[in-house]
Protein backbone atom coordinates (compact mmCIF):
# COMPACT_ATOMS: atom_id res chain seq x y z
CA UNK A 1 0.00 0.00 0.00
CA UNK A 2 1.34 3.54 -1.03
CA UNK A 3 2.27 5.65 1.77
CA UNK A 4 1.49 9.07 1.33
CA UNK A 5 3.94 11.75 2.54
CA UNK A 6 2.54 14.94 3.12
CA UNK A 7 5.08 18.03 3.60
CA UNK A 8 3.98 21.29 4.53
CA UNK A 9 2.60 23.98 7.02
CA UNK A 10 0.05 22.75 10.22
CA UNK A 11 -1.47 26.76 11.59
CA UNK A 12 -4.35 28.08 13.07
CA UNK A 13 -7.36 29.54 11.05
CA UNK A 14 -9.22 32.14 12.48
CA UNK A 15 -12.24 32.69 11.10
CA UNK A 16 -14.57 35.45 12.40
CA UNK A 17 -18.01 33.70 13.98
CA UNK A 18 -20.27 36.27 11.78
CA UNK A 19 -23.43 35.12 14.33
CA UNK A 20 -22.02 36.30 17.11
CA UNK A 21 -22.53 39.98 19.09
CA UNK A 22 -19.46 42.14 17.97
CA UNK A 23 -18.83 45.53 19.94
CA UNK A 24 -15.60 47.64 19.54
CA UNK A 25 -13.95 46.10 22.19
CA UNK A 26 -14.55 42.18 21.19
CA UNK A 27 -15.13 40.08 18.50
CA UNK A 28 -15.52 36.21 18.46
CA UNK A 29 -13.20 34.10 16.25
CA UNK A 30 -13.02 30.22 15.50
CA UNK A 31 -9.57 28.69 16.23
CA UNK A 32 -9.70 26.27 13.57
CA UNK A 33 -6.85 23.65 12.56
CA UNK A 34 -5.15 24.47 9.80
CA UNK A 35 -2.95 24.90 6.86
CA UNK A 36 -3.25 23.24 2.87
CA UNK A 37 -0.83 20.47 3.46
CA UNK A 38 -2.21 19.22 6.99
CA UNK A 39 -5.66 19.82 5.06
CA UNK A 40 -4.66 17.05 2.19
CA UNK A 41 -2.87 14.79 4.89
CA UNK A 42 -6.35 14.71 7.03
CA UNK A 43 -8.14 14.39 3.95
CA UNK A 44 -6.24 10.93 2.46
CA UNK A 45 -6.33 9.76 5.69
CA UNK A 46 -10.21 9.97 5.52
CA UNK A 47 -10.25 8.12 2.78
CA UNK A 48 -8.92 5.17 3.90
CA UNK A 49 -5.31 5.68 2.61
CA UNK A 50 -1.76 5.89 4.76
CA UNK A 51 -0.64 9.46 5.54
CA UNK A 52 2.80 10.49 7.39
CA UNK A 53 2.70 14.41 8.19
CA UNK A 54 5.84 16.06 7.29
CA UNK A 55 5.91 19.20 9.20
CA UNK A 56 7.34 21.17 12.07
CA UNK A 57 4.68 21.55 15.22
CA UNK A 58 4.87 24.10 17.45
CA UNK A 59 4.88 23.23 21.64
CA UNK A 60 1.96 26.08 22.31
CA UNK A 61 -1.09 25.48 23.11
CA UNK A 62 -2.50 25.82 19.17
CA UNK A 63 0.91 23.33 18.54
CA UNK A 64 -1.02 20.74 21.23
CA UNK A 65 -4.28 21.19 19.54
CA UNK A 66 -2.59 20.67 16.05
CA UNK A 67 -1.07 17.17 17.29
CA UNK A 68 -4.21 16.13 18.65
CA UNK A 69 -5.97 17.16 15.41
CA UNK A 70 -3.69 14.71 12.88
CA UNK A 71 -3.71 12.07 15.72
CA UNK A 72 -7.21 12.33 15.99
CA UNK A 73 -7.67 11.45 11.85
CA UNK A 74 -5.04 8.56 12.03
CA UNK A 75 -2.42 10.76 10.27
CA UNK A 76 0.81 9.43 11.50
CA UNK A 77 3.48 11.68 12.88
CA UNK A 78 6.55 9.54 12.69
CA UNK A 79 7.99 12.15 10.40
CA UNK A 80 6.83 15.44 12.04
CA UNK A 81 8.96 17.63 14.22
CA UNK A 82 8.71 19.11 17.69
CA UNK A 83 9.92 22.57 18.05
CA UNK A 84 10.04 25.17 20.11
CA UNK A 85 8.73 27.92 18.68
CA UNK A 86 4.64 29.11 18.31
CA UNK A 87 2.24 28.44 15.92
CA UNK A 88 1.55 30.19 12.36
CA UNK A 89 -1.97 32.11 12.52
CA UNK A 90 -4.12 32.80 9.22
CA UNK A 91 -6.35 35.85 9.80
CA UNK A 92 -9.68 34.02 7.69
CA UNK A 93 -11.87 37.01 5.93
CA UNK A 94 -14.78 35.81 4.34
CA UNK A 95 -16.63 37.30 0.98
CA UNK A 96 -20.08 37.12 0.53
CA UNK A 97 -20.10 34.05 -1.82
CA UNK A 98 -17.80 32.28 1.06
CA UNK A 99 -14.77 33.12 -0.77
CA UNK A 100 -11.76 33.24 2.14
CA UNK A 101 -8.62 35.10 1.73
CA UNK A 102 -6.00 35.05 4.13
CA UNK A 103 -3.38 37.22 6.20
CA UNK A 104 -0.92 35.31 7.99
CA UNK A 105 1.69 35.77 11.05
CA UNK A 106 4.54 33.54 10.62
CA UNK A 107 7.89 35.59 11.89
CA UNK A 108 9.92 33.33 13.86
CA UNK A 109 6.82 30.27 13.92
CA UNK A 110 7.04 26.33 14.04
CA UNK A 111 6.45 25.72 10.17
CA UNK A 112 9.39 27.66 8.37
CA UNK A 113 12.64 26.38 9.98
CA UNK A 114 13.49 23.38 8.86
CA UNK A 115 16.78 22.08 8.77
CA UNK A 116 19.02 19.35 6.70
CA UNK A 117 18.69 17.00 9.55
CA UNK A 118 14.83 16.97 9.96
CA UNK A 119 14.32 15.75 6.46
CA UNK A 120 13.74 11.89 5.82
CA UNK A 121 14.87 9.28 3.44
CA UNK A 122 11.99 8.53 1.38
CA UNK A 123 11.77 4.62 0.30
CA UNK A 124 9.94 3.19 -2.55
CA UNK A 125 6.40 2.81 -1.55
CA UNK A 126 6.34 6.17 -0.95
CA UNK A 127 4.62 8.78 -2.34
CA UNK A 128 5.72 12.88 -1.41
CA UNK A 129 3.25 15.56 -1.54
CA UNK A 130 4.73 18.94 -0.70
CA UNK A 131 2.43 22.24 -0.87
CA UNK A 132 2.18 25.70 -0.21
CA UNK A 133 3.62 28.31 1.73
CA UNK A 134 7.17 25.94 2.89
CA UNK A 135 7.50 26.40 -1.00
CA UNK A 136 8.53 30.31 -1.08
CA UNK A 137 9.04 30.94 3.21
CA UNK A 138 12.32 31.62 4.56
CA UNK A 139 14.60 29.85 5.85
CA UNK A 140 13.19 26.69 5.59
CA UNK A 141 12.00 26.49 1.83
CA UNK A 142 16.07 26.18 0.98
CA UNK A 143 16.56 23.34 2.69
CA UNK A 144 13.20 21.66 1.44
CA UNK A 145 14.12 22.25 -2.12
CA UNK A 146 17.88 20.65 -2.07
CA UNK A 147 16.07 17.36 0.06
CA UNK A 148 13.39 17.24 -3.04
CA UNK A 149 16.37 17.82 -5.63
CA UNK A 150 18.45 14.75 -4.00
CA UNK A 151 15.32 12.57 -4.04
CA UNK A 152 13.49 9.65 -6.47
CA UNK A 153 10.34 9.30 -4.55
CA UNK A 154 7.25 9.68 -7.02
CA UNK A 155 5.73 13.65 -6.17
CA UNK A 156 3.41 16.12 -6.41
CA UNK A 157 2.93 19.47 -5.70
CA UNK A 158 0.36 22.17 -5.26
CA UNK A 159 1.91 25.86 -5.85
CA UNK A 160 -0.98 27.36 -4.15
CA UNK A 161 -0.04 31.16 -4.59
CA UNK A 162 -0.67 33.20 -1.23
CA UNK A 163 -0.28 36.68 -2.63
CA UNK A 164 -0.84 38.35 0.70
CA UNK A 165 2.84 36.33 2.02
CA UNK A 166 4.44 37.69 -1.23
CA UNK A 167 2.55 40.26 -2.90
CA UNK A 168 5.21 40.67 -6.05
CA UNK A 169 4.58 38.21 -8.94
CA UNK A 170 7.90 38.43 -10.18
CA UNK A 171 9.64 37.86 -6.64
CA UNK A 172 7.04 34.74 -5.62
CA UNK A 173 7.62 33.20 -9.73
CA UNK A 174 11.42 33.33 -8.58
CA UNK A 175 10.84 31.42 -6.00
CA UNK A 176 7.97 28.63 -7.30
CA UNK A 177 10.40 28.20 -10.62
CA UNK A 178 12.78 26.12 -9.31
CA UNK A 179 10.24 23.77 -7.74
CA UNK A 180 8.55 23.48 -10.63
CA UNK A 181 12.16 22.42 -12.21
CA UNK A 182 12.98 19.98 -9.43
CA UNK A 183 9.35 18.32 -9.58
CA UNK A 184 9.34 17.89 -13.46
CA UNK A 185 12.81 16.39 -13.41
CA UNK A 186 11.04 13.95 -11.60
CA UNK A 187 8.09 13.46 -13.75
CA UNK A 188 6.30 14.63 -10.73
CA UNK A 189 2.60 16.15 -11.02
CA UNK A 190 2.05 19.64 -10.69
CA UNK A 191 -0.69 21.26 -8.99
CA UNK A 192 -2.33 24.74 -8.88
CA UNK A 193 -5.52 26.76 -9.66
CA UNK A 194 -6.86 29.72 -12.06
CA UNK A 195 -6.35 32.07 -9.48
CA UNK A 196 -2.53 30.95 -8.77
CA UNK A 197 -2.33 31.10 -13.07
CA UNK A 198 -3.70 34.43 -12.38
CA UNK A 199 -1.24 35.87 -10.22
CA UNK A 200 1.62 34.37 -11.96
CA UNK A 201 1.48 34.39 -15.84
CA UNK A 202 2.72 37.78 -16.20
CA UNK A 203 6.48 36.67 -14.87
CA UNK A 204 5.89 33.29 -16.23
CA UNK A 205 4.83 34.14 -19.34
CA UNK A 206 2.11 31.85 -18.97
CA UNK A 207 -0.73 31.81 -21.23
CA UNK A 208 -4.35 33.43 -18.96
CA UNK A 209 -6.76 30.68 -20.28
CA UNK A 210 -6.16 27.84 -17.30
CA UNK A 211 -5.86 24.64 -19.42
CA UNK A 212 -3.14 26.34 -22.04
CA UNK A 213 -1.27 27.33 -19.25
CA UNK A 214 -1.05 23.90 -17.65
CA UNK A 215 -0.08 22.71 -21.49
CA UNK A 216 2.65 24.78 -21.07
CA UNK A 217 3.85 24.28 -17.91
CA UNK A 218 3.52 20.63 -18.56
CA UNK A 219 6.10 21.02 -21.76
CA UNK A 220 8.74 23.58 -20.34
CA UNK A 221 9.20 21.67 -16.83
CA UNK A 222 8.77 17.52 -18.20
CA UNK A 223 5.49 17.33 -15.42
CA UNK A 224 3.14 14.46 -16.84
CA UNK A 225 0.19 16.07 -16.19
CA UNK A 226 -0.55 19.84 -14.79
CA UNK A 227 -3.72 19.73 -12.64
CA UNK A 228 -5.75 22.98 -12.57
CA UNK A 229 -8.71 23.74 -10.82
CA UNK A 230 -11.35 26.14 -11.99
CA UNK A 231 -13.84 27.23 -9.23
CA UNK A 232 -17.21 27.23 -10.63
CA UNK A 233 -15.72 25.25 -13.52
CA UNK A 234 -14.33 22.41 -11.78
CA UNK A 235 -10.75 20.68 -12.59
CA UNK A 236 -8.68 20.06 -15.95
CA UNK A 237 -5.48 18.12 -16.59
CA UNK A 238 -2.89 18.99 -19.60
CA UNK A 239 0.30 17.42 -20.91
CA UNK A 240 2.49 18.24 -23.20
CA UNK A 241 1.23 16.97 -26.05
CA UNK A 242 -1.72 19.20 -25.63
CA UNK A 243 -4.21 17.17 -24.16
CA UNK A 244 -6.93 18.63 -21.74
CA UNK A 245 -9.23 16.41 -19.81
CA UNK A 246 -12.12 18.68 -18.25
CA UNK A 247 -14.37 17.29 -15.26
CA UNK A 248 -17.25 20.32 -14.21
CA UNK A 249 -18.14 20.94 -11.13
CA UNK A 250 -20.77 19.36 -8.81
CA UNK A 251 -23.23 22.15 -7.92
CA UNK A 252 -23.89 22.93 -4.13
CA UNK A 253 -24.44 25.64 -1.70
CA UNK A 254 -21.54 26.77 -0.70
CA UNK A 255 -20.48 27.99 3.04
CA UNK A 256 -17.14 28.60 2.56
CA UNK A 257 -14.29 27.84 -0.08
CA UNK A 258 -11.97 27.20 3.33
CA UNK A 259 -9.77 23.53 2.28
CA UNK A 260 -11.41 23.34 -1.11
CA UNK A 261 -8.30 23.18 -3.15
CA UNK A 262 -6.44 20.91 -0.59
CA UNK A 263 -8.87 18.07 -0.04
CA UNK A 264 -9.51 18.23 -4.52
CA UNK A 265 -5.98 17.04 -4.15
CA UNK A 266 -6.07 14.68 -1.86
CA UNK A 267 -9.54 13.49 -3.56
CA UNK A 268 -7.35 13.04 -7.00
CA UNK A 269 -4.21 11.28 -5.48
CA UNK A 270 -6.25 8.75 -3.73
CA UNK A 271 -7.86 8.40 -6.92
CA UNK A 272 -4.97 8.10 -9.36
CA UNK A 273 -1.98 7.14 -6.94
CA UNK A 274 -3.72 4.65 -4.11
CA UNK A 275 -6.36 3.41 -6.66
CA UNK A 276 -4.76 3.79 -10.12
CA UNK A 277 -8.67 4.74 -11.63
CA UNK A 278 -8.72 6.80 -15.24
CA UNK A 279 -7.22 10.79 -14.82
CA UNK A 280 -10.94 11.70 -15.63
CA UNK A 281 -12.46 9.24 -12.83
CA UNK A 282 -9.32 11.03 -10.49
CA UNK A 283 -10.28 14.57 -11.34
CA UNK A 284 -14.12 13.54 -10.87
CA UNK A 285 -13.27 12.51 -7.16
CA UNK A 286 -11.42 15.44 -6.56
CA UNK A 287 -14.34 17.77 -7.48
CA UNK A 288 -16.79 15.74 -5.28
CA UNK A 289 -14.69 15.61 -2.19
CA UNK A 290 -13.86 19.55 -2.95
CA UNK A 291 -18.18 19.86 -3.51
CA UNK A 292 -18.29 18.47 0.17
CA UNK A 293 -15.81 20.56 2.10
CA UNK A 294 -17.10 23.65 0.37
CA UNK A 295 -20.19 22.70 2.06
CA UNK A 296 -18.97 23.52 5.55
CA UNK A 297 -17.44 26.04 7.62
CA UNK A 298 -13.70 25.62 7.51
CA UNK A 299 -11.60 22.69 6.18
CA UNK A 300 -13.53 19.57 7.11
CA UNK A 301 -13.06 16.86 4.32
CA UNK A 302 -15.08 14.10 3.89
CA UNK A 303 -14.68 10.18 4.25
CA UNK A 304 -14.51 8.31 1.48
CA UNK A 305 -17.62 6.79 2.13
CA UNK A 306 -19.12 10.35 2.01
CA UNK A 307 -17.39 10.96 -1.74
CA UNK A 308 -18.83 7.47 -3.34
CA UNK A 309 -22.40 8.30 -1.59
CA UNK A 310 -22.11 11.48 -4.39
CA UNK A 311 -19.64 10.05 -6.64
Amino acid sequence: MTRYVVCGEALIDLIPDLDAERSTISSIWDARSAGGPMNSAIALARQGQRVEFLGRLGSDRFGRQLTSHLEANNVGLKLAAETSQATSLAIVSLDSKGHATYNFHFSNTANFGWQANELPELGVNDWLHIASLVLVVPPGDAALLEWVKGGTTPMSIDVNVRPTVMPDPEEYWTKIEPWLIAVGARRGIIKGSDEDIAFLAGPARLPRLAGNAGVELARRYGAPWVVLTLGEDGAVACNAEGDIIRVPVRPVDVVDTVGAGDTFMSGFLSAYVGDQLSLRDSLRRGVVASSIVCTRKGANPPTMEEIEALS
